[in-house]
């Protein structure tokens, strides 16, 4: 079994791949600073509280553990505030990873698996992306996960590491066994903000275009469940394992829902309606954010299991009372 290093376990992606991992025989250890993880979130191996940017931590950790794949998570992911503080998603996203690479490269790790982003794409033309799709961010975030993919294919011909890239698109929904989910303070994620509005724990949703060319006015996005996001990291560990090249990969299923789809879902299956406040257009918000998912599939033999907006509401919901019992229980 892989020695994995998993860098922000502790969040919503990371921790439910820490599960994966930890169901699966491995042993990884979390390298989390807690600043929109959890510890108790983190299943299975070793939490290490700490930065990415510390260097001589990362560097205590890799050789103390025998650490042969990293899989790194730890980032800032809110658009907006990347554009307000845009130095702070670069010294973070990219300078951080910058100083892992740099520590891997010394440890002489074997693998990486890397979370980056469909908003390295931007605004593509068609609205649907292959991974041959231009890159062409629009925000720092998908500027600084894209010199993050730079940086590592990089390494990886200079110095024989071997990646698997992945490019999330809108990832939802939480862990259907109901122990680990989206726990985010101020999430700007669709199904969480909705499912805390339904909840009262938001005064409302607001859904910003309703104008756009699309069947019902609203943007259309390809949501992923984050339970088969976090399979799809473990195929990429056995694909690596295998003697896999370098490769990027887009993470979504190949079709959309719609703003409205999603909310009407969340009323149909929450305790009822929520306030909705129509607004106007974001700047930079494509109509339409759909992956080619064709390649993750034939590279990686990834199945999802989850590929059903009913199926992604329903555990985002229950993860939602979950939250709130263990709020009064406190």
């Amino acid at each position: 079994m892989s020695k994995i290093l998993v860098t922000g376990g502790a969040g919503y992606i990371g921790s439910h791949v820490v599960k994966l991992l930890g169901k699966a025989g491995h042993q990884p250890v979390t390298l989390d600073n807690l600043s929109k993880g959890r510890a108790d979130a983190v299943l299975y191996g070793q939490l290490v509280v700490g930065d990415t940017g510390d260097r001589e931590l990362v560097t205590r950790v890799l050789r103390e553990h025998g650490i042969d794949t990293v899989m790194h998570f730890a980032a800032f992911t809110i658009v907006p505030e990347s554009v307000s503080d845009p130095l702070k998603y670069y010294a973070n996203n990219t300078c951080s990873t910058r100083n892992l690479l740099e520590c891997c490269v010394a440890a002489g790790v074997r693998n990486f698996i890397f979370s980056s982003t469909a908003a390295v794409y931007g605004m593509p033309a068609a609205g649907i992306c292959a991974e041959d799709t231009a890159t062409s961010p629009i925000n720092p975030y998908g500027q600084s996960k894209l010199m993050s993919e730079y940086m590592l294919r990089d390494v990886c011909a200079a110095h024989g590491m071997r990646a698997v890239i992945l490019r999330y698109f809108n990832v939802a929904g939480s862990d259907p066994d109901g122990e680990i989910g989206q726990s985010t303070p101020g999430s700007t994620l669709l199904t969480k903000v909705a499912v805390e509005a339904a909840l009262g724990k938001r005064p409302a949703v607001h859904v910003y275009g309703t104008d756009y060319p699309t069947p019902d006015g609203t943007g259309v996005r390809d949501y992923i469940h984050v339970s088969d996001l976090a399979a799809a990291h473990i195929d990429a560990l056995a694909y690596l394992a295998d003697g896999g090249e370098t490769v990027t990969l887009n993470c979504g299923y190949g079709h959309g829902y719609s703003v409205r789809e999603v909310l009407d879902t969340v009323t149909r299956l929450g305790p009822g309606p929520f306030p909705i406040i129509e607004s106007p257009r974001r700047a930079g918000d494509p109509p339409l954010l759909i992956a080619k998912a064709e390649r993750i599939r034939e590279t990686l033999g990834w199945r999802p299991r989850y590929d059903n907006l009913e199926k992604i509401v329903a555990t985002s919901l229950a993860w939602e009372y979950k939250l709130s019992e263990m709020a009064k229980a406190s």
